[in-house]
């Protein structure tokens, strides 16, 4: 059932059943969102004035009662788990950007390094916030009209408690990748990588894969198990070693996995694991 944002009823305070493998979001307290660009979307939230609902979507994703949560271009759905013991089926539909506007934004970007240089280690600068609306349009949803949520639950009141609670854990995913508003508004991150590549000149993260020299091997390696083992001098003849410019290149290659449920976000395990790899590395190779 479809609903109006003017529409505010009344209603029974019920006590949703346990999820199981439910997204328990890693906030456990105060704030959903620490980046700017996540507090942003929040503030849409807020603009619904939908009261004491934001209060029980809060207490419904740090319990884990959404799952099966999936984005796609234009489109962020989930299940969330009620009082009912049928999941109510959530979703949030925003207006795309078209693709001749997402051209003009990538020439945009491409004009300013920093932007990219920003956006690959997981930071939005703030003033892209005017690039977008130098070309005509928004980068986050500006107008109640931009956006189209729906519950299957009976309250009629828009967003309601379980619609909340997908917004509270994409306000969360926001602050761990910043590639996801420009998805819902559009553009998958790898497109517009692999378009910003195609603009800018110089050293891009690619280039970390590129550049890498090969090994120098004067002649082949030995088929014979034990001369393969044989202590000798080889790091000289068969060991190159480069040091990435940027931490943890290949997991930000990848990208941050999607709605991460660990202790600590993606990357910065990742790049904890990477530093610990590499310190062990080096002493082997010094020993």
């Amino acid at each position: 059932m479809a609903h109006r944002y003017s529409d505010y009823y009344g209603y029974k305070k019920t006590t949703p059943r346990i999820a199981k493998n439910g997204i328990k979001a890693q906030t456990k307290r105060g704030s959903f969102a620490q980046k700017w660009w996540a507090k942003r979307w929040i503030e849409i939230l807020d603009s619904f004035d939908i009261n004491s609902r934001l209060g029980r979507g809060r207490s419904y994703a740090r319990n884990g009662q959404v799952f099966d949560l999936a984005t796609q271009k234009g489109l962020a759905k989930a299940k969330v788990q009620g009082s009912q013991k049928t999941p109510y089926t959530v979703t949030i539909k925003i207006n795309t950007i078209p693709n001749t506007k997402w051209d003009e934004i990538i020439q945009a970007l491409a004009s300013k390094a920093s932007y990219s240089a920003k956006l690959l280690t997981g930071e939005m600068p703030e003033t892209i916030t005017t690039l977008f609306q130098e070309i005509g349009v928004s980068l986050f949803p500006s107008r109640k009209s931009d956006l189209e949520t729906d519950c299957t639950c009976p309250d009629w009141s828009n967003p309601c408690k379980h619609i909340a609670a997908l917004y509270y854990l994409l306000a969360e995913e926001f602050d761990r990748n910043p590639f996801l508003i420009f998805k819902l508004r559009g553009i998958e991150q790898s497109e517009l990588m692999e378009k910003l590549g195609k603009i800018v000149t110089g050293p891009t993260i690619h280039d970390e894969f590129k550049n890498l020299e090969a090994l120098p091997l004067s002649e082949p390696l030995p088929s014979d198990d034990k001369e393969f083992w044989k202590e000798q001098e080889i790091l000289p003849q068969y060991a190159s070693i480069h040091a990435h410019s940027i931490d943890a290149v290949l997991a930000k290659e990848l990208g941050t996995f999607p709605f991460w449920s660990g202790q600590e976000p993606f990357l910065k395990t990742m790049e904890t694991l990477y530093a610990k790899g590499s310190s062990i590395s080096k002493y082997q190779i010094e020993s």
